[in-house]
C-alpha cells in the first residue's frame, strides 16, 4: 500500500504557514489488524512491533522525513517538555511535550482521547507538540510549551497551536471526586462541567478547558478542530471506547509537525 494512503487530517491555519508539515493522522491507511486496524502507531501498545514501524514508515513519508526522525516521547501525563535536537539516543523521554527549531524533525505524540495540540511559528521558525489530557492540561503541559517555545526563539503572539482528534463533552464523563479537583483549584472550572445522565456523575469539556488555558496564556492564535474520538470510531482510536467494550489493548492515532 502506498505512503498516498495515508491521508491525515490538516488545519488550514498551519498549512499556510511557510516551512510548516503537519498531520493529524487517523486510524485508517495502515498495515494493523484486529483492535489495531490500521495505522497504529503506538509504540506502547501491544501490536506487532513491525506493523507499528510500517505504520510510522508511512507517516514519516507524509511529512517527508525518514522514519527515524519521526520522534516519539514515553507519555507520562506530565506537564514536562524536552528540546528536540535530533532522533533519540537511548530510551525516549520521559515527557508530553517536544520543541524543535532543527528542520526535518517531526515531532510526535501519540494520543486516544486525550488531546494532541500541534504549535507553530512560522516566523520563528519553532514548532511543537503535545500531549494534553485532563493531568497534563490541569497541570500546566500547555503553558509549558509555549515557555519552551519562547525559549528557541518564538513569540508566544506568533504562535499557532491547533486541538487535533480529542474526547468531546458529550462522551467525558467523570465522577464527583474528579470534578471536585477541579473546582477546589479555581471554582470557576465549574463551568468545564453539565450534569450527567448518572447520579453523581458530569459529564466534562476537555476541548473547553485546554481553549480556556490558550486564551489565558495568550498565545496568538488557537483553533479546535472540534473532533471527538469517541464519537467517530471508523477513524480514531479511544481509550474510553476500548473501556466500554472491554477489549484488552487499543491503539493510538499519530498526530505530528515538521519544520521543512
Amino acid at each position: 500500500m502506498a505512503v498516498s494512503m495515508v491521508t491525515p487530517i490538516t488545519a488550514p491555519a498551519l498549512s499556510a504557514l511557510p516551512g510548516i508539515r503537519h498531520g493529524f493522522f487517523t486510524r485508517q491507511g495502515g498495515v494493523s489488524s484486529g483492535l489495531y486496524a490500521s495505522l497504529n502507531g503506538g509504540l506502547g501498545s501491544q501490536d506487532d512491533a513491525a506493523s507499528i514501524a510500517e505504520n510510522r514508515r508511512r507517516m514519516a513519508g507524509v511529512l517527508t522525513i525518514s522514519p527515524e526522525r519521526l520522534l516519539s516521547l514515553y507519555q507520562v501525563h506530565s506537564p514536562d517538555v524536552v528540546i528536540a535536537e535530533g532522533p533519540w539516543q537511548g530510551e525516549r523521554p520521559k515527557a508530553d511535550a517536544m520543541v524543535t527549531r532543527v528542520p526535518g524533525l517531526g515531532l510526535g505524540v501519540s494520543t486516544a482521547d486525550c488531546g494532541p495540540i500541534l504549535f507553530a511559528d512560522g516566523e520563528a521558525g519553532v514548532v511543537g507538540a503535545a500531549h494534553a489530557g485532563w493531568k497534563g492540561a490541569f497541570g500546566g503541559i500547555i503553558e509549558a510549551t509555549l515557555a519552551a517555545m519562547e525559549g528557541l526563539g518564538a513569540r508566544r503572539r506568533a504562535i499557532t497551536a491547533v486541538l487535533g482528534p480529542t474526547i468531546g463533552p458529550n462522551a467525558y464523563e467523570v465522577g464527583p471526586e474528579f470534578v471536585a479537583r477541579f473546582v477546589a483549584a479555581d471554582a470557576g472550572f465549574a463551568r468545564f462541567f453539565r450534569p450527567s445522565p448518572r447520579d453523581g456523575h458530569a459529564m466534562f469539556d476537555l476541548p473547553a478547558f485546554i481553549a480556556a488555558r490558550f486564551a489565558e496564556a495568550g498565545v496568538g492564535r488557537f483553533i479546535d478542530l472540534g473532533l471527538c474520538t469517541y464519537s467517530d470510531p471508523a477513524r480514531f482510536f479511544s481509550y474510553r471506547m476500548t473501556t466500554h467494550r472491554a477489549e484488552p489493548d487499543y491503539g493510538r492515532l499519530i498526530s505530528a509537525i515538521a519544520l521543512g
